[in-house]
């Protein structure tokens, strides 16, 4: 998660769902088996986690937040959630899987993480990941842009997600003996919850890292503005639609 974030679980359910509900087919690649022990890494409130210890497979979730994980735990109280930086991995048992949805685009530093996974995998184990890559929300991000320019408000922030393409990840992957077996970067348009409130809602769940250094009186004027750059491309028949674009990795760790 994004380092110095506080999550709101309650709206990260109610109004984003679509995080976890188009996991599906990353859950496919999975391919979890009864027995298996599986990490789910930034497991959020703790859905999909629940869906791979229903194939019997014992799983744990971890997520740098406690909201998230506090939720997770009350939802789901028969399966282990910790608090832990996907940077700072540590158990004293190794995994036959480590699966990840909607999380490694937060770490800006993709090696520390990848160092983690290679480490408490076995060999053979198999590490499968959807999240943001090359070109995710290239839209909005220009729409942000387009918002300072026109305002008198300070610089505008770094943004605050890594998207990388095929090569650059599968060669991070290969130098820590994770071999690359599937990649792919894809569009995948999504549709926001909650008609046209979908965008403030996503920018305050998500984009926070652009207002945080902004007086409170600014924050909404900001986020108003980045709105209404934002429309003409984003905005269709009702409904706010993000230009997501997502990398998509299968890999297994080499015996030594």
């Amino acid at each position: 998660m994004a380092q110095g974030s506080k999550w709101n679980a309650g709206l990260y359910d109610d109004k984003h769902s679509f995080v976890w509900k188009m996991a599906a087919a990353l859950l496919d690649l999975l391919e979890a088996k009864p027995g298996e022990r599986i990490l789910d890494l930034g497991c959020g409130t703790g859905h999909l986690t629940d869906k791979i210890a229903g194939t019997g497979a014992t799983v744990v979730g971890v997520d740098r937040s406690p909201e998230m994980i506090q939720q997770a735990r009350e939802v789901y109280p028969a399966i282990r959630f910790e608090v832990m930086d996907a940077r700072e991995l540590a158990f004293d048992e190794p995994f036959d899987a480590v699966f990840s949805n909607a999380t490694l685009h937060w770490i800006k530093e993709p090696d520390r993480a990848i160092t983690g996974i290679a480490k408490i995998l076995r060999p053979g184990g198999r590490f499968v990941a959807e999240f943001g890559g090359k070109g995710n929300t290239n839209e909005l991000l220009k729409a942000a842009e387009r918002a300072w320019s026109k305002t008198a408000l300070p610089g505008l922030a770094p943004k605050p997600w890594y998207y990388p393409g095929v090569a650059e990840y599968s060669a991070l992957l290969e130098k820590h003996d994770l071999e690359v077996t599937y990649a792919m970067l894809f569009d995948r348009p999504t549709p926001l919850e909650d008609g046209e409130h979908g965008l403030h809602n996503w920018l305050k769940m998500f984009g926070a890292a652009f207002t945080d250094g902004l007086p409170a009186e600014q924050r909404e004027a900001a986020l108003a503005t980045v709105e209404r750059e934002a429309r003409p491309t984003l905005f269709h028949d009702g409904h706010w639609v993000m230009d997501y674009r997502r990398l998509r990795v299968v890999a297994r760790k080499l015996a030594a």
